[in-house]
């Protein structure tokens, strides 16, 4: 039988389900073996199989970030003619300047042989609490070259033809503050790949390497046939998007991520010239990280129901050049690159293609704002009770709101969907593996997004140290004077983070009133003893469409369950309650009354509106219609906004703020203001933008009015 042959539907499924299985007993084997809760608990790694050539071919939905830099690292490899591969090889490495996205995201690979060819690699890593550098879990806020920060290991063989290097396992792990916990995770690395060449070498034993690297390939093709498809259904134009973060460790500047997105038939280009150049502090990304950040974007806005390999990666053409704050250049500190600007690039990312699905009559439905638009970090470490070095990554930071959608409210605690399987451990599990003693953890009222749909609220933490006096605790954050998760069509942005340590706020398990210091985003390095109480809350999600929209029965629900207090139902939703109660009557007067504040008098005058039937939806709010004087966008009231282009910002009353009611919960920096654009004839709220003071908010979709007809007329 020829190989032609045999490759029919029925082998390449089989073939294709056992590939994608192989990436799931590879987290098997990794969690089986790891002792460290951000492994075991929060699920902070990636697992996958390559093809020779460093191409995704399966992989798990723990952290998407992670889906290219396997690849950079096997390309690396294959460009250095003195590493010799053989087979039982293993390669370890976290250089963020060859292929990792910060120096804590330590990886193995492997090739898998057939015979004497190499027919894939299979990939791990996993965060590991600390690898060395200035301050506790290497994330060191006041370095300013990337020598200051942990080890950085360039790719060194780990495993040289099945044998354990004893002694580069030691230089690794010596760097470390946690050795131990290091040393684990890596053997559990060892476990994961040799697992994965275990299955794929079973796989080749039945059906022959030529074949496997057929369905491998196929597998890539099909993901990227259905990407192209899926990109012919969004209008064509272009689209942008933004994200900021603040203080680099040094001082508190603003930094931008900044995205234009030029999609035309299949293909799709993604710019990001437009961003901040690299900063001389530690939340600078290298290539590496950008393309991690555009990864978990694509997989998962555009990918959510097509199989995750290099298929969608390759459908975009991504623009950068050197030394901008997400291509940082040797020797830039990137050691938070993570949590800081590969996160925003992520958002920013995301945020453009959810417009581009929000334009789509078919994928309207699939649209939402930003989930979980930061990571606020608290880190812990020092001598346990056992008289052991102890540290944790707190992971609890990923419970933050999830994104409305344009059908329905976001996902309380939801998290970020570049992780969809993330999750946070028991509190019972934290206190047991560290000294640590929570007060609470909860949900925060009035922390989601305003909004028709309401984003997600966060949680919030407070905790202190048990069984131990003192500690280190390195506290940082983007977020806290930025309002990340921002909404879409007239939503709010989520609240911001808030962070605080109260000295002397609790004595033998009681909470006192202390003395309570509010951070800003990167406090840093500090003490913490078993008197102090660290409380944090994280941000709240972004809403959808206007929320003086919102349908009063979901109000009286948020007020019923403790989501939204009464005075940001009256405030932010223009719902009047009395007794608990949502009056209808007066929340109609008090909604219509605050349409009109908005924009002081509706413009009534005829030859501003367009009656026609719209042939075309750009979200919930806006629409495109056609007389005689030709194509107009045009609110929902029939408002004429734009003609002949949907540059519709122009024709809208907008109101510009540097500060907000303090029941939003947002804090804006210091560089920082917000724009709200509100339809002239009716006072609905149509967007929200965040941009620098004293800037005019860019327009957001500049799109090919035939394309919009033509994908409307089907």
């Amino acid at each position: 039988m020829s190989v032609s042959q045999a490759m029919n539907a029925v082998t390449f499924e089989v073939i294709r389900n056992r590939l994608v299985a192989i990436a799931e007993e590879m987290r098997i084997a990794l969690q089986s073996v790891s002792g460290s809760p951000t492994v075991t608990e929060a699920s902070d790694f990636f697992t996958g199989l390559f093809r020779d050539d460093g191409s995704v071919v399966s992989m798990g939905f723990q952290v998407s970030f992670q889906a290219p830099v396997s690849g950079t690292v096997i390309r690396h490899i294959r460009s250095k003619p003195e590493l010799k591969v053989r087979d039982g090889d293993m390669f370890i490495g976290n250089d963020p300047f060859i292929g990792a996205l910060h120096q804590n995201d330590v990886q193995m690979i492997g090739p898998i042989y057939a015979g004497d060819q190499i027919i894939a690699w299979a990939g791990v890593q996993a965060h590991q609490t600390d690898v060395g550098g200035m301050d506790f879990a290497s994330w060191c806020p006041k370095a300013k070259n990337v020598f200051q920060e942990g080890i950085r290991i360039p790719c060194v063989k780990l495993m040289d033809r099945g044998e354990l290097r004893e002694d580069v396992l030691e230089m690794i792990t010596t760097a470390s503050r946690l050795p131990d916990a290091l040393g684990l995770d890596i053997r559990a690395f060892i476990a994961t790949i040799n697992v994965a060449r275990n299955r794929v070498t079973d796989l080749v034993s039945r059906y022959g390497a030529e074949l496997i690297q057929q369905a491998m390939q196929r597998m890539i093709d099909s993901s990227a046939a259905r990407t192209r498809a899926r990109l012919s259904e969004i209008p064509d134009g272009e689209y942008h998007a933004c994200d900021f973060l603040e203080h680099d460790g040094h001082t508190n500047e603003l930094y931008k991520v900044d995205v234009h997105i030029t999609k035309k038939g299949e293909k799709l280009k993604l710019d990001y010239s437009g961003s901040s150049k690299q900063s001389p502090g530690f939340i600078n990304a290298t290539r590496a990280g950008l393309m991690g950040g555009v990864a978990g974007s694509l997989l998962t806005t555009l990918g959510w129901d097509i199989q995750w390999n290099q298929g969608i990666l390759d459908v975009a053409e991504v623009v950068a050049p050197d030394g901008l704050i997400c291509t940082a250049q040797f020797p830039a500190p990137v050691g938070s690159a993570t949590v800081e600007t590969i996160w925003v690039v992520s958002n920013a990312t995301m945020m453009g293609l959810n417009k581009m699905l929000a334009v789509s009559p078919a994928y309207k439905h699939r649209a939402q704002t930003v989930s979980d638009g930061c990571m606020a970090t608290f880190n812990l470490g020092g001598i346990n009770q056992f008289g052991e070095p102890f540290g944790l990554h707190l992971m609890d930071p990923i419970a933050g709101g999830s994104g409305a959608w344009s059908t329905k409210d976001g996902a309380d605690a939801g998290g970020p969907i570049s992780s969809p399987v993330s999750s946070i451990a028991d509190i019972e599990r934290n206190e047991q593996v560290s000294p640590l003693f929570y007060l609470h953890r909860r949900l925060a009222c009035d922390t989601g997004g305003a909004g028709k749909h309401r984003g997600g609220m966060t949680a919030e933490v407070a905790l202190t140290l048990g069984g131990i006096e003192k500690a280190e605790a390195l506290i940082m954050t983007h977020g806290a004077e930025v309002p990340n998760s921002a909404g879409l069509g007239g939503g709010w942005p989520g609240s911001t983070v808030k962070q605080a340590m109260g000295r002397g706020a609790i004595e033998n398990g009681q909470p006192r009133s202390g003395k309570w210091e509010t951070f800003g985003p990167k406090p840093g390095l500090m003490d913490m003893t078993n008197r102090d109480v660290f409380a944090v809350t994280w941000q709240g999600c972004g809403g959808w469409g206007d929320p003086l929209d919102r349908d009063l029965d979901n109000v009286q629900r948020d007020l019923d369950t403790g989501r939204v207090s009464p005075k940001a139902a009256k405030e932010l939703y223009g719902a009047v309650s009395r007794s608990g109660r949502v009056s209808r009557k007066a929340t109609e007067a008090q909604r219509q009354s605050m349409r009109l504040a908005r924009v002081g008098n509706f413009a009534t005058d005829e030859a501003k509106f367009c009656r026609s039937e719209p042939f075309a939806r750009l979200g919930d709010s806006l629409s495109l219609t056609r007389d005689g004087r030709g194509v107009h966008v045009v609110s929902n009231s029939g408002y004429v906004l734009a003609t002949g282009n949907t540059q519709w910002r122009k024709g809208a009353v907008s109101q510009t703020m540097d500060k907000l009611p303090k029941v939003q919960g947002i804090a804006l920096h210091a560089k920082l203001a917000m724009t709200a654009f509100y339809c002239p004839a009716s006072g609905a709220l149509l967007s929200v933008d965040v941009h620098r003071r004293n800037e005019t908010p860019a327009d957001d979709l500049m799109l090919d009015l035939s394309s919009v007809e033509a994908l409307n007329s089907v």
